[in-house]
């Protein structure tokens, strides 16, 4: 691993190398899904389109653990179109596919709709309000982490310590990718993946609830280095739970996630 990372991937060639900043807290051989959501983000966003457009739905797949190893990104345009498209990203590791990224994007418009048609949902407190509290569950990897170093986090409800639902501010404190600028809506692709391990519901230590899959809606783009989650998980009794986080920025509302959950006793 890259001593004093300058950014969340190296560029290699054809390959993007992660460095200790992807880590995530469970495994120190695989990466926090935050990390790999950010960079397909840019994957999507980089597809080419025949006029300006946002993305309105954003799905991850992640179809196995993600290794500290160099990545190779593929990228299809599965629907083409002038209002609506479909675009897909996966990531690779060697010739293993290990997760994957669908994107709905829709054209951008000037198209400015009456206030009252907003609902009212202004933002949780600000982060300067927040409290950063320790990630607890099992021993924490040597090094860099993704939870812990890539990011801040500063909870203004609920928090890392408490089972229930969470609200709090993240701000990513490295660029994804050397040398490329990150976007709002990698930002976006970064934070949703926390929800989960916000609002978690059962007893950490005695039970895992991992998600293979986020999806991400957004009616816009966030605004700022700060997003917001207000999390909560619903735990079923078949084996499946669900995490969803309402999305801000420091000015409003900008949209939804969803994590399904597999639930297990440890």
């Amino acid at each position: 691993m890259t001593a004093n990372p300058e950014a969340l991937y190296l560029p290699d060639g054809d390959h993007l190398v992660p460095t200790e900043l992807t880590v995530g807290p469970w495994d120190p051989a695989a990466q926090h899904g935050g990390a790999p959501s950010a960079l397909l983000t840019h994957a999507v966003e980089s597809a080419d389109a025949p006029v300006p457009v946002q993305i309105a739905r954003l799905t991850f797949e992640l179809l196995r653990p993600v290794p500290l190893t160099p990545l190779r990104i593929t990228t299809e345009v599965l629907r083409p179109g002038k209002k609506v498209q479909l675009v897909q990203a996966s990531l690779h590791a060697g010739d293993t596919e290990v997760m994957r990224a669908t994107a709905l994007r829709i054209r951008r418009a000037d198209l400015p709709v009456p206030d009252e048609a907003v609902p009212a949902d202004p933002p949780p407190p600000g982060p300067e309000h927040g409290e950063q509290l320790q990630f607890p569950g099992a021993p924490e990897p040597d090094g860099l982490t993704f939870h812990r170093d890539a990011n801040e986090i500063l909870f203004v409800d609920g928090g890392f310590d408490r089972p229930g639902p969470a609200t709090g501010w993240i701000r990513l404190r490295y660029p994804v990718i050397a040398s490329e600028t990150t976007t709002p809506m990698m930002r976006l692709a970064g934070a949703a993946d926390f929800g989960n391990g916000f609002s978690w519901a059962v007893p950490r230590g005695q039970w895992i609830f991992i998600n293979p899959d986020l999806t991400i809606h957004a009616v816009r783009e966030p605004l700022g280095d700060w997003i917001c989650l207000r999390s909560t998980t619903f735990p079923g009794s078949t084996g499946a739970a669900a995490a969803e986080s309402a999305l801000y920025d420091g000015q409003g509302r900008v949209g939804r996630s969803v994590q399904s959950l597999l639930l297990d006793r440890t």
